[in-house]
C-alpha cells in the first residue's frame, strides 16, 4: 500500500468513526507501526491546514478526529438549526471548571467552593456525560468522587487536561 493509500484509509477510518480514534486503534486496523501512523497523521493534519479545508483532522481526547473548520461555525449552526440546548448554563460551566481543576472532588467540596447546592448541575453534567463518578473518597460516609470524561475533552476540543489554561493565565486574562 502506498503512503497516499494509507492516508486515504486513515481519512476513511476517521470519517466513519465520528469519535476520536486512538493511535492503537488505527494500528490494530492498519497493521502499521505507531511511529509510521503518527507521521502519516501529522502529514494529513498539515495537508488539511494548508488547503484551508472545511474539514480538519485534529488531535483531541487522546485520539484523532475529523471535525469541521471552526471558521465556518456560523453557517453550520444556521444550516443545522442548532439550538441553545447544547450550550451549558453559567452554573454548569462554573461547576465543570471546578471539577476539571480540582478533580477528583466530592460534592461537599464543590458546594463549599460554589456556595450553593449542586445536585441539579451535577445531574445535568452527568446526563451530558461531561463528568463521571471516579470512585469513593476514603472518609466517613464514603462520598462519591467526580471527574471529567473523554466527552469533556471533546466538548472543549482539547487533547488532554494539560491543555486547560492555568489559573495564573486565567487571572492575567481577567485583569487585562
Amino acid at each position: 500500500m502506498t503512503n497516499k493509500e494509507k492516508k486515504s484509509l486513515i481519512e476513511a477510518l476517521l470519517f466513519v468513526s465520528g469519535d476520536p480514534v486512538t493511535l492503537s486503534g488505527l494500528k490494530n486496523t492498519m497493521d502499521l507501526h505507531e511511529n509510521d501512523l503518527k507521521q502519516l497523521l501529522d502529514e494529513l493534519i498539515l495537508e488539511y491546514k494548508q488547503k484551508d479545508s472545511g474539514i480538519q483532522i485534529v488531535e483531541i481526547a487522546n485520539g484523532y478526529q475529523m471535525v469541521t473548520n471552526p471558521f465556518y461555525s456560523q453557517w453550520l449552526k444556521k444550516f443545522t438549526n442548532t439550538t441553545t440546548s447544547n450550550r451549558l448554563s453559567m452554573p454548569s460551566l462554573e461547576t465543570l471548571a471546578i471539577i476539571a481543576y480540582k478533580q477528583p472532588i466530592i460534592k461537599a467540596e464543590l458546594e463549599q467552593i460554589r456556595g450553593v447546592n449542586s445536585d441539579g448541575v451535577i445531574k445535568t453534567l452527568m446526563d451530558k456525560r461531561l463528568i463521571k463518578i471516579m470512585g469513593r473518597k476514603e472518609v466517613p460516609g464514603k462520598p462519591l468522587l467526580y471527574g471529567t470524561t473523554q466527552e469533556f475533552l471533546q466538548y472543549f476540543g482539547i487533547k488532554d487536561l494539560t491543555e486547560l489554561p492555568t489559573l495564573k493565565e486565567l487571572a492575567r486574562e481577567e485583569a487585562a
